[in-house]
């Protein structure tokens, strides 16, 4: 596997000291996706990224660990207005539970 190009990048918002937003999506299999963004040109990136699948399978992604053979952490802006803003404490609550 190549090295992932966007570590340094995503390493650098993660250790930033911009404001977060976390937010919240449901998809039609009746899976949960939970992102934690910053802001960059004007856009969300996500810098961290919970999916729970149907079947509540946990999968984390951050820069430590961008991909794996389940999915990876989104490489474009969040469209906010498709997700449901949510609290930091709800976010890092799932994000412990699952780590």
């Amino acid at each position: 596997m190549l090295p992932d190009l966007r570590e340094p990048l995503v390493r650098q918002l993660a250790e930033s000291d911009l404001p977060r937003r976390h937010w919240r999506a449901a998809d039609d299999d009746g899976g949960l996706w939970l992102f934690e963004s910053v802001e960059g040109d004007g856009e969300q990136w996500a810098i961290r990224q919970i999916e729970i699948d149907a079947h509540r399978r946990v999968h984390r992604y951050w820069w430590r660990h961008l991909q794996d053979e389940h999915g990876f952490l989104t490489d474009q802006a969040l469209e906010i207005w498709e997700l449901t803003e949510i609290s930091q404490e709800a976010f890092d609550s799932v994000w412990e539970l699952a780590g």
